[in-house]
């Protein structure tokens, strides 16, 4: 009875201060967010190095890709949690700000992941942490800036070597002698002296060539394109002091705007309409050969054949060299190198609007044969790479080796400062941050120094991928750096700790700085994430 008369007695209503939080659902959600991304950090933690390994991507398609580029790696990676996936599009980021360091920046920020698990776990506040970290990174890129050494564009040596050190982690590795300088020169010859901070990798064209090896890649100064000149009716394939032109229209008969059909009834009205259409043809040329122009390139057509067999007879009577399908994308970059204007119908052909070179042929390369424009008068500011290779896995990795190498060699034209590579910021930045963090009070010390130690994950693997003793390695360098040898790094071919600078093993800035800033933000994107919605 008594328990009875309680239960009818009216419940007192809740404070108005009094709330429900579940915050076990959302350390769930962080935690799990955090797992996943430091997944895919674990994933490509052992390529970095000169001495990581290499991953086998296969696809869907069963296209197989060998590569050690972390970009390349996260990019051809299936990834379905959302925030793994920021983790990629991190890697992204890094690749369009310096174009190298993609496997770095992704290895950087899982290390930070991992020390702020630490904290969470110890109670600290996620929004306490994220603040911490903004000052650490803004802390460490002043570290990295007072380490660099400044780099003229006029001081070649330096950039080949920063190249080199780019390359050196790449599966083309050996041939870091040739592409290195290769890829200065590309880029200086790029440089405009009005914008000489701006550097537009859009203007370097490379152009892949199955055949011969790595050895065999050439820079063109002038203009390559990866197909034949018209062969039809013993078509030209060599001109000397050519005048070529870029037309955007069809030497071909004309057609309706809508489909007609037309009924022919005799055989006189087929030769006249055959008769019509030699003449249109005729005329065109014609015009054409009255400016003296002696090279066409021709534009893809999607609407009608550019060239009929007619037309190609026709234009090598006329002794006019025909390369036939340049894609619409290519134009601009061909009306630049020539100095040239793209041409949109025959009343505008004027001869003021040709490019001219000394020499245009046709040439075997590998199994297949290009057309090579050189001495072109008045050239733009662009420049040409074969690249060759005697398959395609080893043609596609020289490719994107070589892309990082302009990239590295773009970046210290844009901010014109290298520091030394190995290991050696890393290790100074984790010093530095450290000693400072002993300096600092309450939560945000403890925060700092958990940044300070996660820094060292560089160095740590370097060593790990090289077969050493990680932890004796990492010992001394920090030992060495306390010293006051802020140079000093690991020398992963020798097995020791050396001076790096005088390795020539170095880096440019903005490699650095960007890899820091963009893994610290992206680390703070995570942390504050609470909950996942799913949303139609």
């Amino acid at each position: 009875m008594a328990t009875a008369a309680a239960s009818a007695q009216p419940r007192l209503a809740p404070a108005k201060t009094d709330k429900y939080v579940d915050n076990k659902r959302k350390d769930d959600v962080r935690y799990a967010n955090m797992i996943a991304a430091k997944a895919v950090a674990d994933a490509v933690r052992t390529s970095l190095g000169p001495k990581g390994m290499d991953k086998m991507l296969c696809t869907a398609a069963g296209d197989v890709i060998i590569t050690n580029d972390g970009a390349t790696i996260l990019n051809k990676m299936e990834v379905t949690q959302p925030a793994s996936k920021m983790f990629v599009e991190l890697s992204k980021s890094q690749d369009i700000v310096a174009g190298d360091g993609t496997t770095t920046v992704v290895v950087i920020a899982g290390a930070i992941l991992k020390q702020c698990m630490n904290l969470l776990s110890k109670g600290v506040h996620p929004t306490i942490i994220s603040e911490a970290l903004h000052r650490a990174s803004g802390k460490a890129v002043e570290v990295l800036t007072a380490m660099a050494v400044p780099v003229e564009l006029s001081d070649r040596e330096s950039l080949v070597k920063s190249a080199s050190t780019s390359l050196n982690s790449k599966v083309v590795s050996q041939y870091s002698t040739l592409l290195a300088p290769l890829a200065v020169d590309a880029v200086l010859n790029v440089v405009d002296p009005a914008k000489p901070d701006i550097v537009d990798l859009r203007d370097i064209r490379v152009i892949r060539k199955l055949g011969g090896t790595v050895d065999d890649t050439e820079m063109v100064k002038g203009l390559v394109f990866d197909k034949k000149a018209s062969h039809t009716a013993g078509g030209v394939t060599r001109v000397e002091n050519a005048k070529i032109a870029v037309i955007q229209f069809q030497i071909s008969p004309p057609k309706t705007d809508i489909e007609q059909n037309i009924v022919v009834s005799d055989y006189s009205q087929m030769d006249r309409i055959l008769k019509e259409e030699r003449n249109y043809i005729l005329g065109m040329i014609k015009k054409i050969r009255a400016t003296g122009c002696n090279v066409l390139l021709i534009q893809k057509s999607i609407l009608r054949d550019a060239v009929t067999d007619l037309s190609l007879h026709y234009l090598a009577k006329a002794k006019i060299m025909v390369v036939k399908d340049v894609e619409r994308d290519e134009i601009e970059f061909v009306t630049k190198t020539l100095n040239c204007l793209p041409i949109a119908n025959i009343e505008h052909f004027r001869e003021e609007k040709l490019g001219h070179a000394d020499l245009v042929e046709e040439v075997p390369v590998g199994d297949g044969r290009i057309v090579k424009i050189t001495g072109i008068k008045n050239m733009g500011r662009t420049t040409t790479v074969v690249v060759r290779g005697s398959n395609q896995l080893v043609l596609e990795e020289a490719e994107r080796s070589l892309h990082d190498a302009l990239c590295v060699v773009r970046c210290l034209v844009s901010k014109r400062f290298l520091i030394a590579g190995g290991g050696a910021p890393e290790i100074e930045m984790s010093r530095q941050l450290g000693a400072w963090a002993k300096t600092l009070q309450g939560m945000e010390s403890y925060c700092i120094r958990a940044f300070a130690e996660a820094l060292e994950v560089i160095p740590y693997t370097l060593a790990e991928n090289a077969g050493l003793n990680p932890i004796a390695i990492v010992t001394e360098l920090r030992n060495r750096h306390a010293n006051g040898e802020i140079n000093t790094g690991i020398n992963v071919r020798k097995g020791q700790i050396t001076n790096i600078l005088e390795e020539n093993v170095v880096q440019p800035l903005l490699v650095s700085t960007s890899a820091i800033s963009l893994a610290t933000e992206c680390v703070r994107m995570i942390l504050k994430i609470d909950d996942i919605v799913n949303v139609r």
